[in-house]
């Protein structure tokens, strides 16, 4: 169904499943088999002059996206972003730090930081106590380390 029908299945403005597309709140768009096109880029995954076609995995979506946003009483960007927390390790990290900052979570125990830290050596290929070991002739980064308490 073309966006128009699917707003008012929704209960909500053409414009508002345009902006929640753009967030990312929609399923990506199912592409048939190769479908040729003149040479253009196709749009945010369309092919080129074609609109959307809402499914009723589109309206579930948004209509979950809805009832989350109602409840929580959060905005579609609030919403997106939960959703790049969740899908970017590197995102979740800085954001698990933030709350263990402000006390919204507990802290890592301290034998989870020295599992962690055991690791990272493994991972670096050295035995705990051990220095790294130097590259030829030394240089003044490995002098400046080495130096440190």
């Amino acid at each position: 169904m073309r966006i128009t029908e699917a707003a008012q299945r929704l209960d909500t403005s053409p414009r508002m499943l345009r902006y929640r597309d753009l967030l990312g709140l929609l399923p990506p768009v199912r592409e048939p088999a190769a479908v040729g096109h003149r040479g253009g880029i196709p749009a945010a995954g369309r092919a080129a002059g074609r609109h959307r076609q809402f499914g009723e995995d589109d309206l579930a979506a948004v209509s979950l996206a809805l009832e989350i946003e109602q409840r929580y009483d959060i905005s579609p960007a609030a919403l997106a972003f939960g959703l790049r927390v969740l899908a970017e390790p590197g995102v979740r990290a800085d954001v698990a730090e933030l709350a263990r900052r402000t006390g919204r979570i507990r802290p890592l125990p301290a034998r989870a930081l020295e599992f962690e830290k055991e690791r990272a050596l493994r991972l670096l290929n050295l035995a705990p106590g051990r220095t790294p070991p130097t590259r030829a002739g030394g240089s003044r980064r490995s002098a400046h380390l080495s130096t440190r308490p």
